[in-house]
């Protein structure tokens, strides 16, 4: 190892030291003073974010004897994640400290969570993948149980870490048959290997990515490996389905795009079709069942699940334009999906959960700025021009249809009029429906302005998308 490899790494070795000077600075916070773990936090994810601007390479750059990436797409990635994540932090602050749960092991869980976020988004190796995906699952599981006396949360969290374990498993067992075949853990040996020997291209490698697939399904709560997404989200503490349905997202594309297209993106033809029916079945089950549903947390963990349709078509394509249209819809949705989960803790007080759509009821005479801020969210993810979720899905559907699936492009289209269905009734709820309920919201001037800017974001990347969708199509460029 030289000087560049540490230099590459410095901000996961920036983000680990951190998290153990918090981790330590912890034990000597009373709860009464808790909030200084927040800002500590606050402070490392700052300095992680300064760090990986400092240290952004210029071109590709593999270190650590080809097992990490530092290339545009990274750099993107987790800029992105280190913002989210503390959008996550700000927002579950006040809620937190009005139900009695402003621990230390939130932020800190948090922050392991993004170490493995980050470590699979730089992952150059399915064994370094595998590291980063286990370190950023173990801290969710925990984080889902945070509330050790709410047993919904600990029956969530219990089913989430089966689940997740018989994917990991999944997983693991995908990696040892690519590497049985390819005989190397790298993704562009593995590339290399497939592309000089066209022979391994038979049933033992399409075996092993069978596997890889279903967990990488499971990760991104595709159908039908969806099962515990909608629990989880309900169950789950606001705080912790905000931090689940956004940051979490950028790494599972990573790991997609590192694995399917870096890796074994000479077999497109081979996992194009798996791709494209998992993706197709999202798009159904996701639209559909949310209709049904009446708790919003669970209602946006079935959408989330449609819009990772999306996100899978995009990839499906196998091309720069598909590959940019994937990048560019997942950074607008966690956009979206942050502020409108905020605005359910926004809702919640002590002793209150905003769970259920009813609660959205009459938001307009009580806050008729944040009632605007939820519909400029709803009409972003049902895709309502000038929103950026719009051209979310205009960009996708461009993708399949220069990739010659007009079929497709039509199901995409029925499928976001059905979820509109879903969205806009949210909407109605807060401008028709009257409420008794006239509790003034709770929430810190700092929350209330991020807030606001989260809801007026949407619009403003919807007015000017140009420089966003320019960004993802560079990036789309480097990736092999």
């Amino acid at each position: 190892m030289n000087l560049t490899d540490y230099i590459s790494a410095a901000p996961e070795m920036t983000l680990l030291s951190l998290i153990c000077v918090v981790l330590l600075a912890d034990l000597f916070v009373d709860n009464e003073h808790r909030v200084m773990t927040f800002w500590m936090s606050i402070a490392a994810l700052a300095i992680t974010a300064w760090t990986l601007f400092a240290t952004a390479p210029v071109g590709r750059v593999i270190v650590f004897d080809g097992s990490y990436v530092s290339d545009s797409l990274s750099q993107v990635l987790k800029i992105t994640a280190v913002g989210f994540v503390a959008i996550a932090f700000l927002y579950a602050r006040d809620y937190l400290r009005a139900n009695d749960l402003h621990k230390g092991e939130y932020y800190i869980l948090g922050l392991f969570g993004l170490l493995g976020m980050m470590i699979m988004i730089s992952a150059n190796s399915l064994l370094t993948m595998y590291m980063g995906l286990e370190t950023l699952a173990l801290s969710l599981y925990a984080l889902v149980a945070i509330d050790r006396n709410n047993p919904v949360s600990a029956e969530s969290a219990m089913k989430y870490f089966v689940l997740g374990a018989i994917a990991s498993g999944s997983l693991l067992y995908g990696i040892s048959w690519i590497y049985g075949v390819t005989g190397t853990l790298k993704f562009d040996e593995i590339a290399m290997a497939i592309s000089a020997n066209p022979g391994l291209n038979s049933l033992p490698l399409w075996f092993g990515l069978a596997f890889l697939i279903v967990g990488i399904a499971f990760k991104f709560g595709a159908v039908p490996f969806h099962m515990w997404l909608p629990d989880v989200y309900q169950g789950a503490r606001t705080p912790v389905t905000l931090y689940l349905a956004s940051a979490p997202k950028l790494a599972a594309l990573a790991l997609t795009i590192r694995i399917l297209v870096d890796g074994l993106g000479g077999l497109h033809d081979v996992w194009s079709d798996m791709v494209m029916v998992v993706a197709v079945l999202s798009l159904l089950v996701g639209n559909v069942i949310a209709i049904a549903q009446t708790n919003i947390k669970r209602m946006l963990g079935y959408s989330t699940i449609a819009h990772v349709g999306f996100i899978l078509l995009g990839i499906f394509c196998g091309t720069e334009k598909g590959y940019a249209a994937a990048l560019f819809y997942t950074l607008t949705y966690i956009v979206a999906a942050a502020g409108a989960f905020g605005l359910v803790i926004l809702l919640s007080r002590r002793g209150y959960e905003a769970e259920n759509i009813s609660d959205f009821k009459g938001l307009n005479t009580r806050s008729p700025w944040f009632a605007l801020m939820m519909l400029f969210i709803m009409f972003s993810l049902t895709g309502i021009p000038p929103f950026i979720g719009f051209f979310g899905k205009l960009n996708v559907i461009d993708a399949v249809l220069s990739s010659g699936f007009p079929g497709l492009a039509v199901l995409m289209v029925l499928a976001s009029v059905v979820g509109a269905f879903y969205y806009l009734r949210v909407i109605w709820y807060m401008y028709f429906e009257p409420n008794e309920d006239q509790a003034v919201l709770q929430a810190s001037t700092d929350m209330r302005l991020v807030l606001s800017l989260n809801g007026v974001a949407v619009l403003a990347l919807g007015i000017v998308p140009g420089w966003l969708w320019e960004l993802c199509t560079q990036i789309a460029l480097s990736i092999r």
